[in-house]
């Protein structure tokens, strides 16, 4: 393929995830008007255009083409905001624990997020994230979508998952996994779906979209206990 060509598709992978940030843009629009459906639905977008856009790299060979330009850095910009300082935001506008509460456990989302992304130990092997991911915006998905907004399990949830971002324990990466690719990707699907349709019929409920969602968080909880006990033995 001409260089030219191969320029172009390259500048077209870094452009295509640079969009990650309008589409996080319209979330935080959609949020401040507490059109909740919306704003996740924006956030949804962000995240499927991350689950791509590294597979799209390294297909192009975008990093030898553009050396340049550093995706990673493109990424972890957009990644803060839609893993982190939006989900935070989402938190803040719902009132999902007391005004005594909010600025604590705010502090616990960002302060924790910006600490995991400067480990330099964040990923290992390429394929485990190393103490939990920055995903608060799955995390506060499930508490206000899935689980009511239930105040109490809120506060509970926002602890323990700021602490688990520094415990050592291995969680799949699912497009990058050696043993299990497969199974993570066609897991991964049906969870996405699932909270993709539950977020359509909001604010019906329907107990197929919720069972579809935890399914795929307990399949990825089931391998952070096996990955973690393999590497150990």
């Amino acid at each position: 393929m001409p260089l030219l060509s191969q320029k172009l598709l390259a500048w077209g992978v870094h452009i295509f995830t640079s969009f990650g940030i309008l589409s996080a843009f319209m979330s935080l629009v959609a949020i401040d008007k507490m059109d909740w459906r919306q704003g996740f639905l924006w956030l949804s977008l962000c995240f499927i255009i991350d689950a791509i856009d590294g597979s799209l790299a390294r297909f192009f060979n975008v990093g030898v083409v553009l050396p340049h330009i550093e995706g990673k850095s493109i990424d972890f910009v957009i990644d803060f905001v839609t893993y982190a300082f939006i989900p935070a935001y989402f938190f803040y506008k719902a009132s999902m624990v007391s005004p005594i509460w909010m600025p604590i456990l705010i502090g616990i989302i960002l302060l924790s997020s910006a600490l995991y992304y400067g480990k330099k130990d964040m990923v290992a092997d390429g394929q485990y994230f190393i103490g939990f991911p920055v995903l608060w915006n799955f995390v506060i998905f499930f508490l206000f979508f899935v689980f009511n907004n239930i105040a109490t399990l809120n506060i509970i949830t926002i602890i323990v998952v700021g602490i688990l971002h520094f415990i050592p324990w291995k969680y799949a990466y699912p497009s990058r996994s050696k043993q299990f690719m497969k199974s993570h990707i066609i897991m991964s699907f049906i969870g996405i779906a699932g909270a993709i349709a539950l977020l359509y019929s909001y604010p019906e409920k329907h107990g197929i979209y919720d069972a579809m969602a935890l399914l795929g968080v307990c399949y990825f909880l089931f391998f952070v206990g096996y990955d973690t006990y393999q590497s150990d033995h």
